[in-house]
């Protein structure tokens, strides 16, 4: 499967990412709107958006990282389109999110993981953190967290 990863620069781009977590959030999770799309979907120095694109050249999956603290970055919004998801994108987006974590010099990832995701984040190495579930837009989430390399 060859899959291509985009930073996110333009508007355009910005677009298609929010249209894939549209269908993925809005559509069918029933996440309202305005809580969906908020002060970090912008093109900034303070939030990098990351697209995947298929061979076919259809963007696929979406996923944005913005700063938690000093040495960590905290990974939002992960949504694979319905027709892609156990082909290795989720994992390609995570891969290059942590990658971009690292060019920024970050140490640490977190994430609030849809509590039916958590054995897939758990796969690329994140350990559950929380100590019980929490709603998060009316799904239940955990927080999870991963070195992402050593000080």
């Amino acid at each position: 499967m060859a899959a291509e990863i985009i930073n996110v620069t333009t508007q355009e781009q910005l677009q298609h990412g929010l249209a894939i977590r549209k269908k993925v959030f809005v559509e069918e999770q029933n996440v309202p709107l305005d809580l969906e799309i908020d002060e970090f979907d912008v093109i900034s120095d303070d939030v990098h958006h990351i697209l995947v694109q298929d061979e076919k050249g259809e963007y696929v999956a979406t996923g944005r990282l913005i700063y938690y603290n000093n040495d960590t970055a905290k990974m939002q919004r992960i949504a694979v389109l319905k027709d892609y998801r156990q082909g290795g994108y989720g994992r390609i987006l995570m891969l290059a999110l942590e990658n971009r974590a690292n060019e920024l010099g970050l140490t640490y990832s977190i994430l609030d993981a849809q509590c039916q995701a958590e054995r897939f984040y758990a796969k690329q190495g994140y350990e559950t953190i929380s100590k019980e579930p929490f709603d998060d837009a009316g799904i239940p989430h955990v927080r999870m967290k991963k070195t992402l390399k050593e000080e």
